[in-house]
């Protein structure tokens, strides 16, 4: 089982967001130092009521100062972007990390980026694929022609290509069905949300798997599950200490429609035993080792990538929670599986 963390870096408006950045990059160095696989960061623009540093700038800086860390942008919203600037920025950050890059790719759901990107939802089915097309094209052939919706590449190439080869794994992380669907099809594996409930994704996992069979594909060697995680010596403390800046997070991504674009029944309640209820990784140790185990004997889960820290929440908090995970989930979670 492999360890990950998503450094999201929703920050209050107000904040010294150079403050805040170091935070997070020495979240990043510690995360290496403690034995963790990656880091993943998000992408949103027009985050409002949230500061936020991009995914590539952050991701860059990661590549530096902890080498050894797989990185993922987790995820680019494809259909919002050109395929050509995709891949080469991705390309020089595989570079930059070595051969050691996650190409995380995800639809998007809110109408104020589709707009400011010139596009809308209803388009971005049909840009994402063509998208992906085209950066997988310009990461294996030496120049492309290709016409697409909204680009054309002309005897195209990409200026510079990424270490890996043929190029890096390629997750696709989606909420419905239609994406899972496309996961199977077009990706290496499906990114797991940290959002849907489990007994969701028991339904999804099938839904997978049969689009799986369809495509004439096997089932992937690695498959990542986003959860949300905090550990407390009781799963009441756990709660107490996590509740504030989560009801905040979800708070705002029920106010951008996110839950508008999930399977019904898993909608963000106002309501935070039901929210958290199915979805979040919370308890001492011990039950925060079984919870994680659960999810993979049920799904077969051997990638976890953790988010536990949050809007409004003190570093040194995620700190020590990153380091208590490392130090009491880690061994128990690796012995028992």
């Amino acid at each position: 089982m492999r360890f990950g963390l998503i450094i999201r870096g929703q920050y209050p408006q107000g904040d010294d967001m150079r403050v805040r950045l170091k935070e997070d990059l020495d979240a990043a160095k510690f995360a290496e130092d403690l034995g963790y696989d990656l880091i993943g960061k998000g992408s949103h623009y027009s985050s409002h009521p949230f500061q936020y540093i991009q995914q590539i700038p952050y991701l860059c800086q990661v590549a530096m100062i902890a080498p050894k860390l797989r990185l993922c942008p987790g995820v680019v919203l494809l259909p919002l972007h050109s395929p050509l600037h995709v891949a080469e920025e991705l390309a020089s950050l595989d570079v930059m990390c070595n051969g050691k890059l996650i190409f995380g790719a995800g639809i998007g759901y809110r109408e104020v980026e589709f707009k400011a990107f010139g596009s809308t939802q209803k388009q971005s089915g049909k840009r994402f694929e063509e998208c992906l097309e085209a950066v997988k094209r310009l990461w294996s052939e030496d120049f492309v022609t290709m016409k697409g919706s909204y680009f054309e590449l002309d005897n195209a190439n990409c200026t510079v290509m990424p270490v890996q080869k043929p190029m890096p794994p390629v997750w696709i992380g989606a909420n419905a069905n239609v994406g899972i669907r496309r996961a199977a099809r077009v990706a290496d594996t499906w990114f797991i949300n940290p959002h849907n409930k489990i007994d969701t994704i028991a339904d999804q996992m099938e839904v997978y798997k049969r689009a799986l069979d369809e495509a004439g594909k096997p089932f992937p060697d690695e498959l990542p599950m986003a959860r949300e995680c905090f550990v407390a010596p009781t799963r009441a403390e756990a709660i107490r200490l996590a509740r504030p800046s989560l009801e905040a997070k979800y708070a705002a991504y029920k106010a951008w429609g996110q839950d508008q674009v999930m399977p019904s029944g898993d909608a963000f309640s106002a309501d935070f035993e039901d929210l958290m209820n199915d979805r979040f990784l919370f308890g001492s140790p011990a039950e925060v080792t079984e919870q994680i185990l659960e999810l993979k004997r049920r799904f077969n889960i051997n990638t976890l990538v953790l988010g536990i820290h949050w809007v409004g929440m003190p570093a040194s908090l995620a700190m020590e929670q990153m380091q208590l995970i490392s130090e009491e989930i880690f061994p128990a979670v690796r012995s028992a599986a």
